[in-house]
């Protein structure tokens, strides 16, 4: 068997919507819009530097169909960069991308092998001694296990399955052609190229069952370093699995447990720490970072009563810009809770107690979307009603530790 290299990549999602950007005071729209398109340029750059023989693209190329045709020329230039200098490239349509999702094609130049809808399809390149097995998906819902009908592996050959996948137990993800570890490895191949979840996840080694993740962070629940993988392969055995970065802003989420912290400054300090911390390892990329506080703390009512805290986080973030690269909060949140025994006046305590009450009375609770729903009709459009009511609650806990703190003054 011959050696080889190959970059295996999925979920690309490229111009994805990234819908409600505009609400959040102070990010970079425009930079996390085109955050997509450079990230797949990195992903070419890579295999151009790399001198990989071919690249494999898992599914959800895009993330449905184009709102104009610049989307599909983007992406079919990119992937021309590769095939002009002799580097193959395979793709397979996901839910996101399946065939009655996207409204048009474009053609794709000699040198792109796109997988058929129809049934699995088998690339054979002898010189190379590999064998790419695949089926794109027809529709967006594919409830059955695809691999059922993928062919036996070529003898002599390198076999890689080419998947899009929940695979079981990754509850996180909608269900997708399910199998598992087990189907997979049956099937007597070599590589098992998935996509689909967008965590990146070495599944197994005997075969070699991976997902690269996500191309590009979307979100906040998209966070950490993302990008693909470079595969080496000697004598028909792989050597290395590489995860390569190539991602061009980087999610984080900074959780700080402030149990023990005594001051606001204290609380702050601890906050720019960790994002400095994100920048740092960010390697020079752009963070977009959302900030939660946790645990119990003495500060709670401070923190429920006050948003000043909330805008110096916004301050200490404005001011780390380093060159090029900068934090943006994204949003901050206070989960923090009481101390379970505290000191308190006498009517903090009598407030508890009613507020208790009222959190009883059945009545009570029902009048309030009525009661609350002119406050809410006079609010900005920009102001979102989750982020007044968590999970859906009233906030009441939040207003009886506001009250609490005002009452014995701690709202500085």
């Amino acid at each position: 068997m011959s050696s080889f290299r190959f970059l295996h990549a999925a979920d690309i999602h490229l111009d994805s919507p990234l819908r409600g950007l505009s609400r959040y005071e102070g990010l970079p729209e425009a930079e996390i819009r085109g955050s997509t398109r450079r990230a797949l340029d990195r992903m070419v750059e890579t295999a151009l530097t790399e001198k990989v023989d071919f690249v494999v693209l898992a599914g959800d190329l895009y993330d449905g169909t184009w709102q104009d045709v610049g989307t599909g020329l983007y992406m079919v230039r990119a992937l021309s960069r590769l095939v002009q200098v002799g580097i193959r490239v395979v793709t397979l349509s996901g839910n996101h991308d399946a065939q009655s999702v996207i409204a048009r094609e474009l053609p794709l130049p000699d040198g792109i092998d796109h997988f058929s809808y129809d049934a699995p399809q088998t690339l054979h390149w002898p010189e190379l001694g590999v064998a790419l097995h695949g089926q794109s998906f027809r529709d967006r819902h594919v409830t059955q296990d695809m691999t059922r009908a993928y062919p036996a592996p070529v003898a002599g050959c390198f076999n890689i399955g080419v998947l899009h996948t929940s695979l079981s137990g990754y509850g996180e993800h909608e269900t997708y052609a399910p199998c598992s570890v087990e189907t997979l490895s049956a099937k007597g191949y070599d590589y098992w190229a998935l996509g689909h979840v967008h965590a990146r996840e070495i599944v197994c080694e005997h075969p070699w069952i991976v997902f690269p993740g996500v191309l590009q962070g979307r979100h906040a629940r998209e966070t950490g370093a993302c990008g693909c993988e470079l595969v080496t392969v000697e004598d028909g055995i792989v050597r290395s699995v590489e995860f390569v970065e190539c991602d061009v802003v980087r999610w984080a989420r900074l959780e700080l447990d402030v149990s023990g912290m005594q001051t606001m400054d204290a609380v702050l300090g601890a906050a720019r720490q960790a994002m400095e911390n994100a920048l740092s390892d960010a390697g020079g990329r752009t963070v977009i970072a959302r900030i939660v506080l946790t645990g119990r703390s003495v500060l709670h009512d401070r923190l429920c009563a006050s948003q000043a805290w909330k805008e110096d986080l916004r301050g200490i973030a404005v001011s780390m810009a380093q060159g090029t690269a900068q934090i943006a909060l994204e949003k901050i949140r206070n989960e923090t809770s009481a101390p379970a025994h505290r000191a308190g006046v006498a009517e903090t305590r009598e407030l508890d107690l009613a507020l208790e009450g009222l959190m009883q009375d059945e009545d009570f609770l029902a009048s309030l979307p009525e009661a609350f729903e002119g406050f809410f009709s006079a609010l900005p459009s920009c102001v979102e009603r989750d982020s007044l009511m968590p999970d859906g609650r009233f906030p009441l806990e939040e207003a009886r530790a506001a009250l609490r703190a005002r009452l014995v003054g701690e709202t500085e």
